[in-house]
């Protein structure tokens, strides 16, 4: 496991589609900074197949038309005049690294035919993901070509390629790399990409993406050497053990990442609006609670383009355009840079210390309760999954230092923690307080 730096990964995704020219781009980074993140994410920006999806890569030097607007500066210009912009606002750029796949009209499909998966008729086969939940449930992406990095001579020719692509982008200055599917890729492969990288920018972030992989896909990720993982607390309904049972099971990996919604996912707004929560209000609220949580979990937290305004019509990787910018339902800029303006004061909101989960008064509450492993500091989290009904429990079952601290929650007023006390929790509620 590589070693997490001093504050954890505050990610805003810039989604390009949504964002429109690379010149445009910089147009949000005063905006992402005054939200204190510290992490600019960009879905793929590469030229793209017939498709039109930013996934499926077509030639990965060069810059997708979308997004050259009207500018007639090089490719590579363009990157090192948004990476400076994002450097002087102390912004780390982090781009999508799709390796295990390209355009099913790749023509390295015909170049490098042999470095492709094949079906028994010859023909390229298409990647696929099983859900989960349901493994009869199979997704197939038909405009995309599956490498094949089975162990045989033709993989260090693929890996070697894959390398010039990191370090061409690491040379323009990108110092993070969202791994995409990053458990359909063996370890050898990324181990020897991260060290090949590291040689001349040691500084290098790279985060696997494995949601939707299987438990066994993740723990896979074992010995790659990742410094994040995503997790999936956005899908935990409070109550089941299942995200404690993983969060303890692969936080010895790599940190983790929280997100409330992502360009993957339906937005919030709309999940909340499928449960009968439509009150502009409600909703807000529920936005703030979520962004809480997920700050407060695991090391790293992320979120997209448009969450701060509470946008509602999901991202799309082939649809989206800058005419899909919505007019905001709320503004939460200023509220998401005090949650993140906390967390990053606190030294255990950044690291991936051991957690578990309390259950107040009969499930009625959540409590969690997590530490440092380098000290004795801790976060408790309360958390009322009830978003209709207040309630009041009692709060028990803390370990004995579980003393003092102080309230993080924007809004209040720094009063320790209620161990052994009775705390009344609003709809939906979520509180965190430290030490």
């Amino acid at each position: 496991m590589s070693t997490s730096p001093a504050e954890g990964l505050r990610i805003y995704n810039l989604f390009p589609l949504l964002a429109g020219s690379m010149d445009d781009w910089q147009k949000h980074l005063d905006r992402i900074q005054g939200m204190g993140f510290n992490t600019v994410f960009v879905n793929p920006f590469h030229a793209v197949g017939e498709s039109g999806s930013l996934y499926a890569v077509k030639d990965y030097y060069r810059l997708n038309s979308t997004f050259r607007g009207k500018s007639r500066r090089s490719t590579d210009e363009l990157i090192k005049r948004f990476v400076k912009a994002c450097d002087e606002r102390d912004l780390m750029v982090m781009m999508d690294l799709v390796i295990n796949h390209t355009a099913i009209d790749s023509p390295m499909t015909e170049h490098h035919a042999a470095w492709f998966v094949r079906n028994p008729d010859g023909s390229v086969a298409n990647p696929y993901a099983i859900d989960p939940a349901d493994t009869s449930k199979k997704t197939v992406w038909y405009d995309l070509a599956e490498i094949d990095f089975s162990d045989r001579p033709e993989r260090q020719e693929i890996m070697d390629y894959f390398v010039k692509v990191v370090r061409y982008y690491a040379g323009l200055g990108v110092r993070g790399f969202r791994c995409d599917a990053a458990y359909k890729v063996p370890n050898v492969v990324w181990r020897a990409l991260f060290e090949a990288t590291r040689k001349d920018f040691a500084d290098t972030v790279f985060m696997a993406e494995s949601l939707g992989a299987l438990l066994e896909q993740v723990e896979q990720l074992r010995s790659a050497g990742f410094d994040y993982l995503m997790n999936s607390s956005k899908w935990w309904d409070f109550r089941s053990d299942w995200l404690l049972e993983q969060y303890e099971k692969f936080r010895s990996i790599a940190p983790s990442v929280s997100f409330p919604e992502t360009h993957d996912t339906e937005r919030l707004a709309t999940e909340l609006a499928e449960h009968g929560l439509k009150d502009p209000k409600v909703v807000e609220r529920a936005y703030r609670q979520a962004y809480v949580f997920a700050a407060a979990f695991s090391t790293g937290v992320m979120v997209p383009m448009g969450f701060e305004y509470g946008f509602r019509k999901k991202l799309h990787v082939v649809k989206t355009t800058p005419d899909d910018w919505e007019t905001p339902a709320f503004d939460l800029t200023r509220f998401i840079a005090e949650v993140n303006s906390l967390k990053a004061a606190v030294p255990v909101l950044n690291e991936e210390g051991p957690q578990r989960h309390i259950r107040l008064d009969g499930d009625r509450a959540v409590c969690l309760l997590r530490r440092s492993d380098t000290g004795g500091d801790w976060a408790v989290t309360l958390i009322n999954p009830d978003r209709w009904n207040e309630v009041t429990v009692h709060v028990h079952g803390l370990d004995g230092d579980i003393t003092g601290g102080r309230e993080l929650t924007p809004g209040a007023k720094g009063e320790p923690v209620p161990a052994g006390k009775e705390v009344t929790l609003a709809p939906g509620e979520v509180r965190v307080f430290a030490r």
